[in-house]
């Protein structure tokens, strides 16, 4: 760890004494530990400061870092080009989850040792064991989910062949403590995850709701006489957001997925059917397939709920706090719509919506024309991706060689380097159109970033059911398979329908092909979970995970125009080279610094 940050342990909670945005300052702004249990807002700093480090991020950033995208930034201004350019080195590292999450997991370790001793309600017993366990309850979560990102991108072989994790740290680490210590396995990484979240699951309510009556209060609080008001005050609705039971299992599922995932399974102790089960409980909090939402892979466009401030999305299990900006689209919008058109959709991506009727544009029935590329094809190609001839926000985007109606090439593809596309495509995608990044007509609007999609727990649950019965099988009685849930999925998604949303004669056939072929179902589910979560930055683990390539060359379009005729031609062209190296790099790196520090600290194989 940064020595910062032993002495930032050593003196344990008397660092949150300068937060003044939580706290008042006291005398000099000096306060001892004992302070903290007599107030409670001073006690919750190191909770509040775990929340701090969650390990999210907020805009799409790690898509370019594979084959779904590139930027049109500098190299030298993004590392996460710069990686997947052939810079991925201990040294550059923007997958590392290491200090952050190490950080806060040191937070909630010293919030877990001092809880049972903070006066949280003095004046009632109820109160008091009910804002304990809450508080317990959330820390746990949070431990669970730092541990879950860190093996995710620090879990790997090392030298001698044993896949590990990292330190498993369970109490508060100060200037006496032996940093010099060993990675625990990847297996008891995953079992402190799992203890972890049923910690909080059994300390936490499902969702944070008002109740209406007593009878709603469980028996254990009733019986140390929890009242309506007091019960509604620790987990109603003003701690809507927080870590709660139904977020714990998400992570929960998560992890085994992870572990069950071909980079791990051999020595992680968890199977893909014990990773279906997980899923499933997620996914029966909602009814299973009946709680399905029929707009959730365009939950972004909901702006009637986010304007409203809705709480709770029926697409959304759990997601950052609601923020008015236009950073996405100042950032994503095309030129011509005074944005800077960062990220760059691949030729790859694209290639990868099959056409309406459900098949890939490879299958020689789809259909597809590659004289006319875009037409009869996935619906949520034109949701997610700007492509030549895109209207959007009233405007048609000319990503060609030639110029609009108005003799403009502003939005051409290579027309001014840092601002244009580089690949023929615009990121659409999470942008909302009613905002305007314009300083003359600036309109901000509010947004939020999904940290858990309802969506990604059923693609979740398709892949490890996959994975342990096949297409069709549901052996111990879930009540849907993996056929089921991409069903679901793809009909939502407007496949086997033409563009009037007619049933075509063959229906989704292409699924029901690959519902009789396991491994054909395989490549459907994990081309469908890239489509549902392109540009939420969950390629890159994806990719590793299943130890595919990672070298894909990322290709893009250059569309050129006969004057004279107005004839297109479509020509895909080479944009960028990826260059990882797969013998050893599905694995991230321990930082070299730990390494350096310390001796007992084994670093991943293939990394110097």
């Amino acid at each position: 760890m940064k020595i910062k940050n032993i002495i930032l342990y050593f003196i344990g909670s008397l660092a949150i004494c300068s937060c003044d945005d939580m706290f008042s300052p006291a005398d000099e702004n000096n306060r001892s530990e004992e302070a903290m249990y007599e107030e409670s807002k001073y006690a919750h700093g190191l909770l509040i400061y775990g929340y701090a480090r969650l390990p999210y991020i907020t805009t799409t950033q790690t898509d370019i870092a594979t084959d779904d995208a590139t930027t049109n930034e500098d190299e030298k201004s993004n590392n996460y080009l710069r990686m997947a350019k052939g810079a991925w080195t201990l040294e550059n590292n923007p997958m590392s989850t290491w200090d952050q999450c190490r950080d806060g997991i040191q937070y909630v370790n010293l919030f877990l040792q001092k809880v049972e001793y903070v006066k949280w309600a003095p004046s009632a017993e109820s109160k008091q064991k009910m804002f304990k366990d809450r508080l317990k309850g959330e820390a746990f979560g949070l431990r669970a989910l730092f541990n879950f990102y860190l093996i995710q991108a620090h879990g790997g072989y090392a030298d001698d062949g044993v896949l590990y994790g990292v330190p498993l740290v369970t109490k508060p680490e100060d200037a006496s403590s032996n940093f010099n210590q060993s990675r625990a396995t990847f297996a008891d990484c995953v079992k402190q995850i799992f203890a972890d979240c049923d910690s909080a699951i059994a300390l936490l309510p499902q969702n944070y709701v008002d109740i209406k009556t007593n009878s709603e209060i469980p028996q254990k609080y009733l019986n140390i006489g929890a009242q309506l008001q007091g019960y509604n005050l620790v987990f109603g609705t003003k701690a809507s957001n927080l870590m709660s039971a139904k977020i714990a299992e998400a992570i929960k599922a998560q992890a085994a997925l992870l572990a069950a995932s071909p980079a791990f399974r051999d020595q992680s102790g968890v199977t893909s059917a014990e990773a279906a089960k997980l899923c499933a409980n997620v996914l029966n909090r909602i009814g299973g397939l009946e709680g399905f939402d029929p707009t959730g892979s365009t939950w972004y466009k909901n702006t009637k709920m986010l304007d409203a401030g809705a709480v709770e999305m029926p697409e959304i299990l759990w997601r950052e706090d609601r923020h008015k900006n236009a950073t996405q689209e100042l950032n994503n919008f095309p030129p011509s719509l005074f944005g800077y058109g960062r990220v760059n959709p691949s030729q790859n991506l694209v290639d990868a919506f099959p056409m309406c009727n459900g098949r890939p544009i490879t299958d020689p029935n789809s259909g597809y024309d590659p004289k006319n590329p875009y037409a009869n094809r996935d619906p949520r190609l034109s949701d997610d991706i700007i492509y030549n001839g895109t209207t959007f926000k009233k405007t048609v985007i000319f990503t060609g060689t030639y110029p609009n109606d108005n003799g403009e090439r502003y939005d051409n593809l290579n027309y001014e380097l840092g601002y244009s596309t580089r690949t023929g495509y615009y990121m659409k995608k999470l942008l909302r159109n009613d905002v305007s990044p314009l300083g003359s007509s600036f309109i901000e609007k509010d947004h939020i970033y999904p940290r858990i999609r309802y969506t990604e727990i059923f693609l979740a649950y398709a892949e490890a059911a996959n994975d342990a019965w096949g297409p069709k099988a549901d052996p111990t009685g879930i009540g849907y398979t993996a056929y089921d849930v991409i069903k679901k999925i793809r009909e939502r998604a407007g496949l086997g329908k033409d563009f009037m949303g007619m049933d075509l004669p063959e229906g989704d056939a292409y699924l029901d092909e690959c519902a009789s072929d396991q491994a054909k179902m395989t490549d459907l589910i994990r081309n469908e979970r890239r489509i549902e979560l392109c540009f939420e930055n969950k390629r890159f683990w994806d990719l590793r995970r299943w130890m595919l390539p990672l070298n894909e060359y990322l290709n893009g379009i250059q569309i050129d125009r006969n004057d004279a005729t107005g004839e297109l031609t479509y020509t895909i062209i080479p944009v960028e080279a990826r260059d990882y190296d797969s013998s050893y790099q599905w694995y991230g790196p321990i930082p070299k610094s730990e390494v350096l520090k310390w001796s007992n600290l084994k670093q991943n194989r293939g990394w110097k």
